[in-house]
């Protein structure tokens, strides 16, 4: 941009510039002018042709005393002129489309205000700050030739210099009235300005209308169609239905205030009761604070376990800490968490076991088809764990292919047992944490797996089972996990396992644990020696066809919300599915294979209300396709 000129009011008094000669006080200079016949009358003859300035945000009215900022060379220079000319004259007009790049050739309003400066003053090299009242409105005739800055020739209108008749009195009264009732509403006005107002009298109403105009916040293009108004009652009227809706925007910042100080103040009054009525019940001790419940629930808990001397010294050395803490602090939120894991635990709680070997022999016979072997030696070690009354030193291992039956024989021993199961997998486990458990130091800390799940179950004798033992991770920069599970399974260790976050020991060897795998070679040597291997081979033909009939299609029936009536699998069909579909050690696949069979049972049912279907040889590949197995 050539120029960058803006009309803003000056802050405090103007300083006399310093590449200036020193110029007398604004009095003295009005006075001179007076004395001299410098100031422009009302019936004096104005020149022609002005240079104009454009300015922004809003218009100058006549008869108002206004301080005024221009940056740029070209403004500079026009002040410059106007001021070293007798009559020290120049326009303004109000920008009604700013020129991107000359602010010289923006679009102005054709209608301004001549000035007159009375005072100059340059606090820096490239800024002029002016002191210049309005005098007249003018309106642009033609644009005149100019290099530097815009000249036109101007045509001026003047006000009527008669005194007010009665319709103007009746205006200038409710102008009046009502910019009083502004500035009572308003404390933003300077008192200055309320000074000034207060003098007008309607002898001068012109001048008051004028001077109103250009204290009140309305639009600048309200503004200017004010000044543009010549008329002096239609003026008026423009002027009291601004100043109306200035009054009435007012009343509504007024409503909303209020609304927002009543909300406050009900909110603050209803926060004082509370925390009033909150102290008086604790004086009485009808009511503790947040902070005193926490910790009582804590000693209540505490009070109901069989802790050991090293918990029972850590929680209170915690209570202590958690006593002093502000409840709104970082600190005591973690010191809560950590005594409610710690007293959540079942410390000194059991489960009473079920040993009854018919009753444990009935559970197993009921989920398992099959499998004699595997259920001698379970009896076998129940029957051990009847005579001994202990468990230690007993950690089972159920290798076999998948889909024979691990992970349910695991929780039938439990359901023999009459124990709580909780089952994990340790399949890539690579982190010796989620053993072990995070220290408190870290964020979002938390037990390992094993104080999980006694937290879980609520007894300290659950039955544990780690699937899939043979695919856990190998050690890396995060701990190894296979040595880690060394202290949980050891009977010779885990009577006083430490997980990292509660530092405090707690007694594992009441525990069963049970492991699964695959294969054996996997399973780093330490762990495989600390187990009693139970082998699980596949089923045979016979018993895979039995375990689809007790167990597999009756599930699936109801799955798909079948009955026997409705779907019916021949002994053939089963044999010659299991032979050329799902030729496996375990019967996952079958079981996938009848899924697959009952899903397009129900497709057609839907279809064809009132149908009954029988799988034999000779339709089974019309629901599975062409056989996998030959």
């Amino acid at each position: 941009m050539a120029d960058n000129l803006n009309a803003a009011p000056d802050q405090g008094e103007l300083r006399k510039s310093e590449t200036e000669p020193a110029r007398q006080t604004l009095d003295e200079a009005v006075a001179e002018d007076r004395q001299a016949g410098g100031l422009v009358l009302v019936n004096e003859v104005l020149p022609d042709k002005l240079s104009i300035l454009p300015i922004e945000p809003r218009p100058i009215f006549p008869n108002v005393l206004t301080p005024m900022t221009f940056a740029g060379e070209h403004a500079i220079a026009l002040l410059r002129d106007a001021w070293d000319n007798q009559n020290r004259l120049f326009g303004v007009s109000l920008i009604q489309h700013k020129h991107a790049e000359d602010y010289f050739q923006s679009e102005v309003y054709s209608v301004g205000t001549v000035l007159k400066i009375y005072k100059v003053h340059m606090p820096e090299e490239h800024v002029i700050q002016v002191l210049a009242q309005g005098l007249q409105r003018f309106s642009c005739v033609r644009a005149l030739s100019h290099e530097i800055w815009p000249r036109w020739e101007v045509r001026y209108h003047y006000d009527p210099q008669n005194r007010p008749d009665e319709a103007q009195k009746a205006y200038a009264m409710a102008i009046m009235s009502n910019i009083k009732e502004l500035l009572r509403r308003n404390p933003i006005m300077q008192e200055s300005v309320k000074m000034m107002l207060s003098q007008l009298t309607f002898d001068n109403y012109l001048t008051m209308m004028d001077i109103v105009a250009s204290v009140i916040g309305a639009d600048a293009d309200k503004l200017q169609d004010l000044l543009e108004t010549f008329d002096v009652e239609r003026r008026a009227e423009k002027l009291l239905l601004l100043l109306k809706e200035e009054l009435e925007l007012l009343s509504l910042q007024e409503k909303i205030q209020t609304q927002i100080s009543e909300k406050i103040n009900k909110q603050q009054k209803e926060f004082l009761l509370r925390e009033q009525l909150k102290a008086i019940k604790q004086e009485l001790g009808l009511e503790k604070d947040d902070k005193t419940l926490e910790i009582d629930k804590i000693i209540k808990r505490v009070q109901d376990l069989e802790l050991s001397p090293e918990a029972t010294q850590v929680i209170d050395a915690e209570l202590d800490k958690l006593r002093i803490m502000e409840p709104h602090s970082a600190e005591f939120h973690v010191t809560r968490t950590y005594l409610e894991v710690l007293t959540e635990l079942p410390w000194g709680r059991y489960s009473r076991d079920k040993l009854d070997l018919r009753r444990a022999r009935q559970v197993l016979n009921r989920h398992h088809y099959g499998l004699d072997d595997v259920k001698e030696r379970v009896l076998e070690f129940i029957a051990t764990l009847k005579k001994k009354g202990t468990l230690s030193g007993s950690i089972i291992c159920l290798v076999g292919p998948p889909g024979v039956g691990k992970t349910s024989i695991g929780q039938s021993i439990a359901d023999a047992l009459g124990r709580q199961f909780f089952r994990f997998s340790v399949g890539g486990m690579r982190d010796e944490a989620e053993i072990k458990g995070h220290r408190r130091t870290y964020i979002g800390a938390m037990p390992g797996k094993f104080i999980q799940a006694l937290k879980r179950t609520g007894t300290a004798n659950p039955v544990i089972m780690l699937d899939e033992i043979d695919k856990i991770g190998l050690g890396g920069f995060q701990g190894d996990p296979a040595s880690a599970l060394l202290e949980v399974l050891d009977p010779e260790q885990n009577h006083d396992f430490l997980d990292h976050y509660l530092d405090v020991r707690f007694d594992l060897s009441k525990v069963l644990f049970i492991t699964t795998a695959n294969q054996l070679d996997t399973i780093p040597s330490p762990l495989l020696d600390r187990m009693e291997v139970i082998r699980l081979a596949g089923y045979v033909l016979e018993e895979k066809v039995q375990i689809a009939r007790r167990y597999l299609i009756p599930h699936q029936r109801e799955e798909h919300g079948l009955n026997e009536d409705e779907l019916q699998i021949s002994d053939a069909a089963l044999r010659l599915l299991i032979d050329r579909f799902a030729r496996e050690a375990g019967v996952r696949a079958l079981e996938k294979q009848l899924r697959k069979i009952m899903r397009k049972i129900t497709l057609e049912m839907a279809e064809k209300q009132g149908l009954s279907f029988k799988i034999t040889p000779r339709n089974l590949e019309k629901y599975l396709g062409k056989p996998r197995f030959t």
